[in-house]
């Protein structure tokens, strides 16, 4: 896993083998990263919510672009240790790891997010449910962006929030705006 850009780009950080979240490719974080930063200047966006954070690479990557505040929503315990670890390590202050699980936080917290991304399992089967969550609990700022990592067979081209979808190889991403 590598920090495509900012303060850490080019650092590379190897998460344990205990670690089963499957991370967003390195090639598939900088063609996302690249479009988003036509997008967003990550220095003036006051808040990001990563859901289903795994390795925390995806904070990792916004806070080495300036981010000032990422609230990283992980369930599993030893990736949430793994990217505690990490934060440590790399002495970053922007990003809040918080075990919970994503679905009884969404509609509890009174947050709201200039950013949202969210890499669940491809495999999850109240997937297609997360764009609703987020637009229902009104938790992206108006202008914001919220990007779904997901699989090909998913297709939420007809949502009424849907901006555009981008495919880089096996990963898609989807982009939300309010």
């Amino acid at each position: 896993m590598r920090i495509i850009s900012g303060k850490f780009k080019g650092r590379r950080i190897e998460p344990p083998h205990n670690i089963t979240a499957r991370p967003t490719t390195d090639f598939a974080k900088e063609s996302l990263f690249n479009v988003l930063n036509n997008l967003i200047d990550f220095e003036d966006v006051a808040s990001c919510l990563d859901l289903f954070a795994g390795t925390g690479s995806i904070s990792l990557e916004l806070a080495s672009r300036g981010c000032p505040s990422v609230l990283a929503i992980e369930q599993n315990d030893a990736h949430l240790a793994f990217i505690k670890k990490t934060l440590k390590m790399l002495e970053i202050e922007s990003v809040f790891p918080l075990k919970a699980d994503v679905f009884k936080f969404l509609p509890t917290t009174s947050q709201t997010f200039d950013f949202i991304f969210a890499d669940p399992p491809y495999d999850l089967r109240i997937l297609e449910m997360l764009p609703n969550l987020i637009f229902e609990n009104n938790l992206l700022k108006d202008g914001g962006i919220f990007v779904l990592e997901h699989s090909k067979k998913n297709d939420f081209s007809m949502h009424p929030n849907f901006v555009q979808h981008r495919n880089y190889g096996n990963v898609n991403f989807t982009f939300f705006g309010k």
